[in-house]
């Protein structure tokens, strides 16, 4: 256990607390057992240094980091290191990558059981299915999950805007989009720093190394298929090929609206298997999948339109300048997917909550399309500040 808790201090020492994420405020760290999950990237370990070194100082003792992919757990167990550290007097326990740890479930159950006035927090993939991995535990365990950066948090991360700038609720947006504009506009000039967002924004990782950036971002994509895919559901070589290959195709085609028997013959997989593998891109956060505006009881065979997840990826994928339009719709769709239920519907190209429904385009767009709709917007890319129903596109960067 001395060599973890070396390792948990070094990494403490390290810890920048420069740049906090949105979700360190949210967490209710009281909680006896709490579960944080996202895509790699972005920054859950790093959220839960800062939140030990902001709490408990440089070298707490009886507060312990460890991750599940250190040597320690080839000849160790989770469940053994938690009774030691408990014997010793620790009082939290935090838990990196449990979807390396095959019997991470289980263990864990057995030390929430076990040792009541221990708190642990544990981090893992955004496709680990904690309600799934096991009835008991997800009864116990209270769930977080870290999206990538905002628009709002890029500008404070390059030192644009003021840390203490808080989100905007989409009603607030709705509402006092103007005044809200023009009170930022004091601060930044957004829209160069937009265009620099949408291209490499979304992974707090992009500051080591912007030109390689996008290299990154598909060896990121590659571990994890080839690592956290057959850690989470136990997928074989073959598949994670197939899976692979269906992203590249919908790089090319998004936005897409996939006719699935054609998509499967192009993948060479049943229609079921390619429903599956769509749906693992989507916990794997590659793609987004919109669903059609849902009417009494909603049974989706297929989503209306797919997404790549953020607009990084569309850089990263494209040989050129990813279309503009594209571009647009995906960011809308990424930043208001963290709160907010974002449909497809026939009139429109977004509805949100089932009750407002979003045009999204250029400047010079029309409010033609959205004319005869009750809580009709259009959400306009190139505007600084908008007008009535016309809302800057970058403004809905600032839900979280």
């Amino acid at each position: 256990m001395k060599q973890l808790f070396s390792a948990f201090y070094r990494k403490l020492e390290e810890t920048d607390m420069r740049f906090e994420r949105y979700l360190q405020g949210q967490i209710e760290w009281s909680n006896r057992l709490t579960a944080i999950t996202g895509a790699r990237g972005t920054g859950k370990t790093t959220l839960l240094l800062q939140h030990i070194k902001e709490q408990y100082g440089s070298n707490p003792q009886d507060v312990l980091f460890v991750s599940l992919d250190n040597i320690y757990f080839s000849s160790n167990n989770l469940y053994t290191l938690a009774d030691d550290f408990y014997s010793l007097g620790g009082k939290e326990l935090y838990i990196d990558e449990v979807h390396k740890y095959p019997t991470w479930a289980q263990e864990i159950k057995n030390i929430y059981d076990d040792f009541p006035k221990l708190k642990v927090v544990f981090t893992g993939s955004s496709m680990l299915q904690i309600f799934k991995a096991d009835a008991d535990l997800s009864r116990r365990v209270r769930r977080f999950q870290l999206f990538g950066m905002s628009f709002r948090e890029f500008l404070i991360f390059e030192g644009l805007l003021r840390k203490t700038q808080q989100p905007f609720s989409l009603t607030e947006i709705l509402e006092n989009h103007v005044s809200i504009a023009q009170k930022l506009l004091k601060e930044i000039t957004p829209l160069p720093a937009f265009r620099k967002y949408l291209q490499y924004g979304y992974y707090p990782y992009y500051q080591g190394d912007i030109a390689g950036y996008g290299e990154r971002i598909l060896q990121t994509f590659n571990t994890i298929m080839e690592t956290d895919l057959p850690n989470v559901y136990g997928i074989d070589f073959y598949s994670i090929n197939r899976i692979k290959k269906l992203f590249y195709l919908l790089s090319e085609m998004v936005p897409f609206t996939p006719n699935i028997s054609q998509l499967s013959q192009m993948v060479d997989v049943t229609r079921q298997s390619l429903m599956n593998y769509l749906s693992h891109l989507e916990k794997a956060h590659a793609v987004l999948l919109l669903p059609k505006k849902a009417t009494g009881i909603r049974q989706m065979v297929k989503p209306e339109k797919i997404y790549l997840q953020n607009t990084n990826y569309n850089y990263a994928l494209s040989a050129e300048t990813p279309e503009t339009g594209n571009l647009r719709e995906t960011f809308f769709y990424n930043q208001l997917q963290q709160n907010h239920k974002v449909t497809y519907t026939e009139e429109t190209d977004f509805c949100v909550d089932g009750k407002y429904f979003f045009e999204i385009g250029g400047k010079n767009k029309t409010t033609r399309q959205i004319k005869n709709l009750s809580n009709a917007y259009l959400a306009l890319d190139g505007l600084t500040t908008g007008h009535h129903n016309e809302i800057p596109l970058w403004l809905f960067g600032f839900l979280y």
